[in-house]
C-alpha cells in the first residue's frame, strides 16, 4: 500500500466542533498508522463568512488535542492563481462555461419546475452561447458565474466503506463551480487542492456524499487520478436525532474552557464510529495509532453521549499528576501564586506542597478541572452551615459537643510539626474506637461545611493546627447557641 497523504480541510466559518474534530482525528490516525502524511488545509475562499478568529481556533484546538499537521498549513485564499488556471482550462476544453442568467431569472424557472413537480435544475440557457456572445457580454460588464457541464446519465462511484453508490446527474443540471475566475466555490477548489497536494484518501463526513460525484467530474475532465473516498457516519444525539447543543455537544474550545482534558476528548471522539480490539474503551492516542484501520470504521450513525465523555474525563483526571494539573488549573477566582506560596482571597496561605494535596483531594470528586477547586473550596472561602450538619445519626448535640471538645484538646497537645494526617488519624481512632461516625463526621462538617468531602484528617493537615482548631471553635459556638 502506498503511504497515504490525507487532509483535514475545515472552513473557518465557526469554531471547531465534535464532528470536525472526529474527521481530523480519523485522518490523523490513518496517516500515522500507515506512516503517511497528515495535512491541514484551511478552506477560506468564502470571504464573507471566513474569520481569522475561527481559523485561529481550529489550529489551537487541533494542537491542544495533539493533532499536529506534518506540513505547513495551506490556505486556499493564497492559491487563487492555481484555481484560475484550472477554471480557464475547463472553459477552454469546453467542460465549463460562463452563465449570465440573473438571480431573478433562475428563481422564476425554479418556481416553474416546482409547479410542474420537477426537481429544480439549471435549464442550460447559457451553455450554447458563442465565443463572440460571451465576449460581448463580458465587455459590457454583465455579471456571471461559471458552470460545469454535467452529463445526462447515471454514474456510479465507489466509497471505501459503503461500496458502490449511484448518482443521477439527470436530476442535477449544470452546477456553479466559481463566481468568477478567481472566486472558486468549494466544489472546484477542494478537488484542485486534493490533486495538487497529492491526496490519496479523502476522509470526510457522509454529508459530503452528494458532492463526491460532482468533484469526480472535475477529476475526469482534468484527466487526474481521483483519490479514494471514505465517508464517515453521522453523529447523532442519544435519542437518534440530529446532534445539537441540547445533547451536550459543544465546540472543542467550550469543552476545554469547562475543564475537559484533551486525552478524554480524543478517547471519546475516537469511539464515535470506531472501536479498538476487544471490549476495552480506555485507549491512548498512541494505542489508537497502532490499532487504527479504515475498514474498522462503522457505517451506521454514531451516538453522542455526554455521560460517556464525563466518564472518560473523570478517569483521565484521576490519572493526571497533581503537578501537571497545577499548571492548568485556574486559581484566579480564589487567589494567585507568588513564588512557592498560594495566597487565597480570604487570607489563608498554603505552601505549594499543600496546594498539591488540595488538588489531589479535589480531583477524586471532580468530573472536570474546573470542579477540582469547587469540591474543596472550603480551603479558599469562608463558609457557614446549619448546626444540624454536625449531628451524626441519633447522637445528641451535647454528645457531639463533648466529642469535638475532646478532639480539640488532643489537637492542642500535638506539636505543629506533628500535625500530619497520619498522626491526626491516630488521635481520632484512639478517641472514637468503635464510634468513628460520632467523631469523624462532626469534624468533617466543622472543617468543610459539607456532607461529602475528603477524610477530615487529610483536611486538617492542609489547614494546619491553628486554622483547624479555630474551625472546631466555630462549631462549638454553634452548638452553644
Amino acid at each position: 500500500m502506498i503511504k497515504p497523504r490525507v487532509r483535514f480541510a475545515p472552513s473557518p466559518t465557526g469554531y471547531l466542533h465534535i464532528g470536525g474534530a472526529r474527521t481530523a482525528l480519523f485522518n490523523f490516525l490513518f496517516a500515522k498508522s500507515q506512516k503517511g502524511t497528515f495535512i491541514l488545509r484551511i478552506e477560506d475562499t468564502d470571504k464573507s463568512r471566513s474569520l481569522p478568529e475561527y481559523e485561529e481556533d481550529i489550529i489551537e484546538s487541533l494542537n491542544w488535542l495533539g493533532l499536529y499537521p506534518d506540513e505547513e498549513i495551506v490556505k486556499q485564499s493564497q492559491r487563487l492563481d492555481l484555481y484560475e488556471k484550472v477554471i480557464k482550462t475547463l472553459i477552454d476544453k469546453g467542460y465549463a462555461y460562463y452563465c449570465f442568467c440573473t438571480k431573478e431569472e433562475l428563481e422564476i424557472r425554479r418556481q416553474e419546475q416546482l409547479t410542474r413537480g420537477e426537481p429544480p435544475r439549471y435549464s442550460g440557457k447559457c451553455k450554447n452561447l458563442t465565443k463572440e456572445e460571451v465576449n460581448k457580454k463580458l465587455s459590457r460588464g454583465e455579471s456571471y458565474v461559471i458552470r460545469l457541464k454535467v452529463p445526462e446519465k447515471i454514474i456510479t462511484f465507489k466509497d471505501f466503506l459503503r461500496g458502490e453508490i449511484k448518482f443521477d446527474f439527470r436530476l442535477l443540471g449544470d452546477f456553479v463551480i466559481a463566481k468568477n475566475e478567481r472566486s472558486p466555490l468549494y466544489l472546484l477548489a477542494a478537488p484542485v487542492d486534493d490533486h495538487y497536494q497529492g491526496i490519496t484518501h479523502v476522509i470526510r463526513g457522509e454529508d459530503h456524499i452528494p458532492n463526491t460525484p460532482k468533484q469526480l467530474l472535475i477529476f475526469k475532465y482534468m484527466e487526474w487520478e481521483p483519490p479514494i473516498f471514505v465517508h464517515l457516519p453521522l453523529i447523532l444525539g442519544p435519542d437518534g436525532t440530529k446532534l445539537s447543543k441540547r445533547h451536550g455537544a459543544k465546540s472543542i474550545r467550550e469543552y476545554r474552557n469547562e475543564g475537559y482534558l484533551p486525552e478524554a476528548l480524543i478517547n471519546f471522539i475516537a469511539l464515535l464510529g470506531w472501536h479498538p480490539e476487544g471490549d476495552r474503551e480506555i485507549i491512548s492516542l498512541e494505542e489508537m495509532i497502532r490499532e487504527f484501520r479504515l475498514e474498522k470504521i462503522n457505517t451506521s450513525p454514531a451516538r453522542f453521549n455526554i455521560n460517556k465523555l464525563i466518564f472518560f474525563n473523570r478517569y483521565y483526571l484521576r490519572q493526571k499528576d497533581s503537578k501537571d494539573l497545577l499548571e492548568i488549573i485556574n486559581f484566579s477566582p480564589y487567589g494567585e501564586f507568588k513564588g512557592d506560596d498560594f495566597y487565597a482571597l480570604n487570607g489563608n496561605i498554603y505552601s505549594k506542597e499543600k496546594v498539591l494535596k488540595i488538588i489531589e483531594m479535589g480531583k477524586e470528586r471532580a468530573s472536570t478541572i474546573t470542579e477540582i477547586l469547587l469540591s474543596v473550596e472550603f480551603f479558599f472561602k469562608d463558609f457557614d452551615y446549619d448546626k444540624n450538619l454536625l449531628l451524626w445519626k441519633n447522637a445528641s448535640f451535647e454528645e457531639i459537643k463533648k466529642n469535638l471538645e475532646e478532639i480539640r484538646d488532643e489537637f492542642i497537645k500535638l506539636k505543629e510539626e506533628d500535625f500530619k494526617s497520619d498522626k491526626i488519624k491516630e488521635v481520632l481512632d484512639k478517641l472514637s474506637q468503635n464510634e468513628k461516625g460520632k467523631y469523624f463526621w462532626p469534624l468533617r462538617a466543622a472543617l468543610t461545611g459539607k456532607e461529602a468531602s475528603p477524610p477530615p484528617f487529610e483536611i486538617a493537615e492542609v489547614f494546619g493546627k491553628e486554622k483547624t482548631i479555630s474551625l472546631i471553635d466555630k462549631a462549638l459556638e454553634k452548638l452553644n447557641e
